[in-house]
């Protein structure tokens, strides 16, 4: 079959146009400035790819805003230009094929190090990683790494989580206090935060039930907001999350109940609700992950940030909304914590189904911390299990 003249004109358009593209492309990677492990990188060379998976206002301030909050504050302690960031927003971590496009337009645009904000980035960093030699990749949550230039990075949010429960305990007037998750006991970052929450709400508060409702994913704002609402209908004066948003804070401040926030302060998104948060500083990883790439020292140990790096903490309580003697209880708490006195999962500690975790004496590795608590707490429910 001959093709017409207009068909023509239209095929030598498209490869015109395709070997354009390709060429940019290829020009980008040429262009890239590869990281070899133990040589220090020229700062002005260096080119950082953030994946988020939402907008950074996204519901209010949440995870992303966190985050981006952190690149920030590396770059302006590291000193980069605003065109040595790169950010890919709205890239959903449970689309895998568009996280790895997003990581690659990245590399392609020049980027020597990938930093992937959530758990369900890790696989396609473990791909990526093995492809591209010369990039530096580090995983927020997720627990795979290896020899040369995959890492993961994460906080011990369990101490602060066990703080906020003290605050909960103490305020709970129902004792029914709701906690909506991103994920049930299949995910031991959720559990785990669950779990210490419940162990500090028990240890001021013998009466209280922590009542668990689970959304699935990490980034649902209408969903996390009817989580929120099922809890308080069914009594829950206290409102706590592991989840993105600060959408389960204003269903709290909406019903006239109180709120533990996350990620970030959330008081500003929930005034009349929030009594306090545990947040993260993602700055202190970043800036000390940008700098051990330029000096040359970047190595790809697990990062296991506490307390006292500043990686996660709780905000001041609310003056207004904290219950009395919970500021005390909480300094107390943390001052142990702080001195290594004690780690929150120390001794026997009773599930809900009757069984007992850890040893008299002994206290919780951090590895089953990070990846092996699949059960809650004696003081935990959860309807949906």
């Amino acid at each position: 079959m001959k093709m017409s003249v207009g068909w023509k004109k239209v095929f030598c358009v498209c490869v015109v146009l395709l070997v354009a593209g390709w060429g940019f492309w290829l020009g980008q990677f040429r262009n890239r400035q590869e990281w070899r492990p133990g040589f220090p990188l020229d700062k002005t060379k260096v080119r950082v790819g953030v994946i988020h998976i939402s907008n950074m206002t996204d519901a209010g301030k949440g995870y992303a805003w966190a985050h981006d909050y952190g690149i920030q504050e590396m770059q302006a302690a590291v000193g980069l230009e605003d065109s040595q960031i790169l950010r890919r927003v709205n890239v959903s971590d449970t689309n895998l094929p568009a996280t790895e496009y997003a990581i690659r337009e990245c590399i392609a645009e020049g980027a020597n190090i990938i930093i992937a904000t959530s758990w369900n980035h890790m696989d396609v960093c473990e791909k990526l990683a093995e492809e591209f030699p010369g990039v530096v990749f580090a995983n927020a949550t997720g627990f795979k790494s290896n020899a040369t230039n995959l890492t993961n990075y994460f906080g011990k949010v369990h101490q602060p989580r066990y703080l906020s429960g003290i605050v909960a305990g103490l305020r709970t007037r129902s004792n029914k206090i709701g906690y909506v998750a991103a994920h049930g006991r299949e995910n031991s970052e959720v559990t785990g935060g669950i779990d210490a929450f419940a162990l500090g709400v028990a240890s001021v508060n013998s009466e209280a039930v922590i009542h668990v409702q689970v959304t699935k994913r990490w980034f649902d704002p209408d969903g996390e907001y009817q989580a929120a609402r099922t809890l308080i209908e069914k009594g829950c004066d206290v409102i706590a999350q592991h989840c993105n948003t600060s959408s389960a804070q204003k269903a709290a401040q909406d019903a006239g109940v109180w709120g533990i926030g996350y990620n970030v302060d959330m008081k500003s998104d929930a005034p009349e609700a929030v009594i306090t948060s545990v947040v993260w500083n993602w700055g202190i990883y970043y800036t000390e992950l940008i700098r051990s790439v330029i000096d040359g020292t970047f190595v790809t140990t697990p990062w296991y940030g506490d307390m006292k790096s500043g990686i996660v903490t709780l905000t001041p309580l609310s003056e207004k909304l904290a219950p009395e003697g919970a500021e005390k209880a909480v300094e107390a708490a943390k001052a142990a914590i702080e001195r290594g006195d004690f780690n929150v999962f120390d001794g026997e500690i009773l599930t809900n189904a009757g069984q007992v975790v850890g040893v008299k004496g002994g206290t919780l590795p951090d590895e089953e911390i990070i990846r092996g608590i699949h059960w809650y707490c004696h003081n935990v429910v959860s309807p949906q299990e």
